[in-house]
């Protein structure tokens, strides 16, 4: 099979990078042949202030990328389209050139931007809906996107037109979500239940389950808000006789490492960014994960790692994570954003380290059941056959 593959990286490297390669070297080791088009948003470093206003327009047309994908699909022919981002370089053009060229599109949900210009149905601090529920223009009252007022409505300008030419609802062959949660949020949101499949992400070559484990809890992610990070720090004010530590980076960093002194927590420890193969070591050797994220999330990529280590996870009991994590089995919930909730279920977990273990168990069998790549594998393909079957009924 002929895979077109379509994505606007970040500037900011996440888990939604990581899946995007993930899935093309599974489709190449696998036989398939796999077409790339990728656009970057390093490239706007390089513009000047023109070029860069031109954006505000570019976000929803792009001439560039319609092109590109015409001569991309003359000469390659794909039987099948796969679209991940594709905001702000590529933009909805390439649904239309696809279209036109009768290709069928599979795009997947990384998270809720058709709805939402933020893309997490998140604002300061708490869930919002209110552009899904009333319009697009309460993301520009609120600069939601990238604090920005003028970005905001060139993001919400976007979506609106779109929705209005049919291009989510009649240009997309087959949708994607993470989880069922998400798809009810979709389905919420408007697009069609029967055009939406659950696919979730999966881990490659992942290592071996590790029973055993050196005390400590660990905490894997960006270091911003919506993560729960100061929810964390909160709580583990109440916890000074339990160690964690602490990979990541973002903007929250220097304030971390400032209220980390201030408190005095000196069992909280910060490890900074750190490579997969080195995340997963400490994984392995922790005594459970800790997710405190209070954004409804698409499926996060840690919780699918601390699976295959055979660890438990204490997450918000909220949108994926209430799904994802089986309470009581592959880990606990604690209310989102409530730091003596989270501090409690961390205590339960020290306290009863022989349920932990056996947790622990359980989650690397629910790794193996539903987040492998052979399963993977055959999700994607029956959807990609799917969506081909579909468009040659049209």
């Amino acid at each position: 099979m002929r895979v077109m593959h379509i994505h606007n990286r970040y500037q900011l490297r996440g888990g939604e990078e990581t899946s995007v390669e993930s899935e093309r070297r599974m489709l190449v080791n696998q036989g398939q042949h796999v077409i790339a088009y990728d656009r970057d948003n390093r490239e706007m470093e390089a513009w000047g202030a023109t070029t860069k206003a031109r954006l505000f327009f570019s976000t929803t047309w792009s001439g560039a990328s319609y092109r590109d994908i015409e001569l991309l699909v003359r000469k390659e022919k794909p039987d099948v389209a796969h679209v991940r981002n594709i905001q702000p370089l590529v933009s909805p053009s390439v649904y239309w050139a696809l279209d036109r060229a009768r290709v069928p599109i599979v795009q997947t949900l990384d998270n809720f931007r058709l709805f939402c210009p933020a893309s997490t149905f998140l604002r300061d601090g708490r869930i919002c809906e209110e552009c899904r529920d009333y319009s697009l223009l309460r993301s520009v009252r609120y600069a939601c996107f990238r604090h920005s007022r003028i970005q905001s409505l060139a993001v919400a300008q976007s979506l609106w037109l779109h929705r209005l030419l049919g291009t989510w609802s009649r240009r997309i062959t087959l949708y994607i979500a993470l989880t069922e949660f998400g798809r009810s949020k979709f389905v919420q949101s408007g697009l069609p239940s029967e055009r939406i499949e659950v696919k979730p992400h999966f881990l490659e070559n992942p290592p071996a389950a590790e029973w055993d484990h050196d005390g400590y809890a660990l905490f894997v992610g960006r270091l911003s808000p919506e993560k729960g990070v100061l929810t964390l720090l909160r709580a583990w004010g109440g916890l000074p006789h339990i160690p964690l530590r602490i990979v990541g980076d973002g903007p929250l960093r220097i304030e971390i490492e400032t209220r980390l002194k201030r408190d005095g927590l000196e069992n909280v420890v910060m490890l900074g960014e750190r490579p997969l193969e080195e995340c997963l070591r400490l994984m392995r050797r922790s005594r459970f994960i800790v997710f405190p994220s209070e954004w409804f999330e698409g499926l996060p990529r840690v919780i699918v790692e601390a699976y295959a280590c055979g660890k438990p996870v204490v997450a918000s009991r909220l949108g994926a994570m209430s799904e994802v994590i089986v309470d009581g089995r592959t880990g606990l919930h604690f209310r989102a954003g409530d730091s003596e909730d989270l501090a409690e279920k961390v205590r339960w977990l020290i306290d009863h380290d022989d349920a932990t273990r056996q947790m622990g168990r359980e989650a690397r069998l629910e790794f193996e059941s539903k987040y492998s790549e052979e399963r993977n594998y055959e999700l994607l393909m029956r959807i990609y056959k799917r969506a081909i079957g579909m468009s040659r009924k049209r």
